[in-house]
């Protein structure tokens, strides 16, 4: 449903993306991060039409981005990070407004407004002023006119940024259940937002692609290290000095979890350093509540790979 090979795009001399190369399948929610700067804006300006790539393709639902503009851009649903909204319309008069400058015919745009006014949870504000609505529902607003020509690909930047928790969840389960009948690249800068929403993450860095695949697929490809998380009781740093000093440990960060002392020990995957952590914790008689292993988190993995080169500078 998409498909980006090569997209590279310079400003003078700078390259704000190289050689981006990507697909997305039919009904695929892939979450697409970065730091500020990385390349994503630049990328979705290209997919979406907005700005023209320096080299490369990009296709559309079959339909290639520079040689047939018009239908690719067709094709997509796009929610850009601040919402393009009229104020003073109510919210089925600037859906029909939205309708007629997609070119939908007159009795589809009110068919469709209909549904997308009941999939967004817009009903109680169907015929209420945009300008009095909360950002959330602007937001929601936003996602019912990306979505109302029934387009294949929904492009979202930053849909549930500065909104309140509530919405956040409802606006997330309404993106979540977009899936499936789009293909959606969500672009956000919530991590656990990914991992509750998307079928696949996409990390670029420094305008290059890093990694694309399921968190977990990545946290077993960026085993170098495995996590050991322990709840000792006893003191902290003692601990983190005998810790230390356990064959195969790389690294041991501590935190005050609610009263608790959790560490976060990093080890070499080939070895199972359970028994002897337990051993030593009673031999030193700490009290152990609790040790299990855990795999990296989508941060720890987006740390990696966006810090690692500047770290190694």
């Amino acid at each position: 449903m998409i498909e980006a090979k090569n997209l590279t795009k310079f400003y003078g001399d700078y390259p704000a993306i190289e050689n981006v190369s990507f697909t997305a399948e039919d009904g695929e929610v892939i979450g697409f991060l970065g730091p500020n700067g990385a390349g994503k804006t630049t990328t979705m300006r290209i997919l979406t039409g907005f700005t023209p790539a320096t080299s490369g393709t990009a296709v559309i639902a079959g339909y290639d981005i520079q040689s047939n503009s018009l239908e690719a851009r067709g094709s997509i649903g796009y929610l850009p990070e601040t919402v393009p909204l009229y104020t003073d319309m109510t919210v089925r008069e600037y859906l029909k407004f939205m309708g007629s400058l997609k070119k939908m015919d007159g009795k589809k745009i009110q068919s469709r407004i209909g549904d997308v006014v009941d999939l967004c949870r817009l009903e109680e504000y169907a015929d209420s002023m945009i300008g009095k609505l909360s950002k959330g529902y602007r937001q929601r607003v936003g996602i019912a006119q990306a979505i109302l020509h029934e387009p294949p690909v929904l492009v979202l930047d930053e849909p549930t940024i500065g909104i309140d928790p509530r919405q956040v969840v409802e606006t997330r389960q309404i993106i979540k259940s977009l899936g499936g009948d789009h293909t959606v690249i969500l672009s956000t800068h919530i991590l656990p937002e990914v991992s509750m929403i998307c079928d696949r993450v996409l990390i670029i860095d420094q305008g290059q692609i890093v990694a694309m695949d399921k968190t977990e697929n990545l946290s077993s490809k960026l085993g170098d290290v495995t996590q050991i998380i322990m709840n000792v009781q006893g003191p902290a740093t003692e601990i983190t000095r005998v810790i230390e000093q356990v064959s195969g440990v790389k690294n041991v960060s501590f935190t005050d979890a609610g009263g608790h002392n959790q560490f976060i020990i990093e080890c070499d995957p080939a070895e199972d350093l359970r028994t002897e952590l337990t051993r030593l914790t009673v031999e030193h008689g700490w009290g152990l509540e609790e040790i299990r292993t855990g795999g990296l988190s989508l941060e720890d993995i987006f740390l990696r790979l966006t810090t690692s080169e500047e770290t190694e500078k």
